[in-house]
């Protein structure tokens, strides 16, 4: 019973906390759409915040009939199992060993085969030694000491349709300030004892294959645990056989020690070491040339951009990567694998092709990525606020126009959600998709045009919010019916205004 427990951690249901369904119906009457604060979009690339509606459609996809095809329940999962863990492996390899061009990459596939340069990059990586083990466990208990021992308020997630009510402790700001202090400490006393951490960069191809391997094995260890020891009951086989289950995950809020898997693997891991990256890609750069204007635009951007994330952290508890999708390969291997190896990219790419821009150019560009980044706050603080207001407020200084969409919960509650028609949101439907993509495109325009590798992340972007449009109208439109038809007809455009 004991490691049952420990593996499981502590249960949460809505019913068994006095005071939880309370304050969650409190939140459902204050802006329609049970979630306090309304929309926390553009904390993770866009995803939306949708309510209970919109998730136990998510899980009637999965426990139902939404992946009885065998395209999506073992085709589509098997090549993402198998083709995701070679793509990262190639990011960094094409940037470390075939000057940051996919032509020489494709030359070298061609001249020996797409297999044996595989086997040739995987058996030249020292995977298992003492440094990949002391950097990447080391980090771990850097992490989990510190989301445990920080302070912050108690923040809740969205009620399950199982009833359950995740509760977070919201000390992602402080625990990201604390870990960059710790990094600048780090460096300062590696430095005097004429050490440097850009080792990490120098030794990036262990390190990340490494973490291939771990993160797999711990996703297989996940889905173990919701198999056998769930922390709630939104968790077990999905019924799309082993490759779905393993690749969609078992259990939706996975706690081990009351740690929360998913807060551990996206933010703690995931959102935290691509800032490290960044500093360490950026003195790499300053150890071999000096300073270069080009790296530092592209790091404050960067830089920018997540302490954003991390000063909002808790509407990210509130969005389709936590409250839909499960804790398996998807997210978790995602976070602690693709992540790394990718959205850092450009950083990387930067130390072995320095650009100089001139002040003029620099100034601009990184003018421009500020602008993004403030825009895209402002537009979801303009919608939050119109809901906290039950829109009576001003937006641009007129009154907003909002439609009050009704929709219905369990048991044929009636709810009512406002839907922003006037301001950013008059622009189009997913007007913030737009900043977020600029912001990325100024960070890597910083490289020149010379290869096509760093704007991997803009391209990536583009198809992931792309997607997720089509998911998000989806939802709204089976959710609001003809609340959401009114919507798209006053506010026509889904992205970009007078072309998508």
């Amino acid at each position: 019973m004991f490691l049952m427990f420990i593996i499981s951690g502590p249960q949460v249901r809505a019913g068994d906390m006095s005071g939880v369904t309370t304050r969650s119906k409190t939140r459902q009457r204050q802006n329609g759409s049970g979630l306090e604060n309304g929309s926390a979009n553009g904390l993770s690339h866009g995803n939306d915040v949708i309510g209970i509606e919109g998730l136990r459609e998510g899980y009637k996809a999965l426990e139902s009939t939404g992946y009885n095809r065998v395209l999506n329940k073992i085709v589509l999962p098997l090549c993402m199992l198998v083709f995701c863990p070679q793509f990262v492996i190639l990011y960094w390899y094409t940037n470390a060993h075939c000057g940051g061009s996919y032509s020489e990459l494709f030359s070298k596939f061609k001249e020996q085969s797409t297999l044996n340069v595989l086997v040739d990059i995987w058996s030249e990586r020292k995977i298992f030694d003492t440094f990949t083990f002391s950097v990447i466990f080391g980090y771990f208990a850097w992490a989990i000491f510190w989301m445990r021992v920080l302070p912050g308020k108690k923040v809740y997630g969205t009620i399950t349709p199982k009833g359950n009510l995740p509760v977070y402790t919201d000390n992602g700001f402080l625990h990201y300030l604390v870990t960059m202090a710790g990094f600048a400490i780090l460096t300062i006393a590696l430095k005097c004892n004429g050490m440097t951490p850009t080792v990490v960069y120098d030794r990036f191809g262990d390190l990340l294959a490494f973490m291939n391997v771990f993160a797999l094995v711990f996703v297989f260890f996940l889905y173990l645990k919701g198999t056998y020891f769930p922390s709630t009951n939104d968790s077990g086989k999905t019924g799309g056989g082993f490759i779905f289950d393993y690749y969609w995950g078992t259990e939706l809020y996975p706690r081990i020690c009351s740690i929360d898997v998913k807060v551990l693997t996206n933010c703690r891991f995931g959102m935290t070491i691509w800032p490290l990256l960044v500093c360490i890609y950026a003195l790499k750069s300053y150890e071999l040339y000096g300073f270069v204007d080009s790296v530092f635009v592209t790091a404050v951007l960067q830089l920018f951009y997540i302490t954003k994330f991390f000063t909002w952290e808790a509407g990210y508890m509130q969005t389709i990567d936590i409250i839909v999708d499960r804790a398996g390969f998807y997210i978790c291997w995602g976070c602690l694998c693709w992540l790394p190896a990718l959205y850092p990219m450009v950083s990387q790419y930067l130390v072995t092709h320095p650009v100089r821009l001139g002040t003029p150019l620099a100034a601009t560009v990184l003018s421009l990525g500020l602008l993004s980044t403030l825009i895209n706050y402002l537009a979801d603080l303009q919608r939050q606020q119109v809901r906290a207001a039950d829109g009576k407020c001003l937006v641009w200084g007129k009154e907003p126009e909002i439609i009050r969409a009704m929709y219905k919960i369990d048991g044929g509650v009636e709810r009512e959600s406002i839907l922003l028609a006037s301001g950013w949101w008059g622009i189009s439907r997913h007007f913030h998709y737009i900043p977020e993509i600029l912001l990325s495109f100024f960070w890597t325009v910083t490289t020149g045009f010379e290869h096509l590798l760093p704007y991997t992340y803009v391209l990536f972007l583009i198809t992931l919010l792309t997607h997720r449009s089509f998911r998000d109208e989806n939802k709204c439109s089976k959710k609001y019916g003809a609340y959401w038809e009114q919507y798209c007809v006053r506010v026509p455009y889904r992205i970009v205004p007078y072309v998508f």
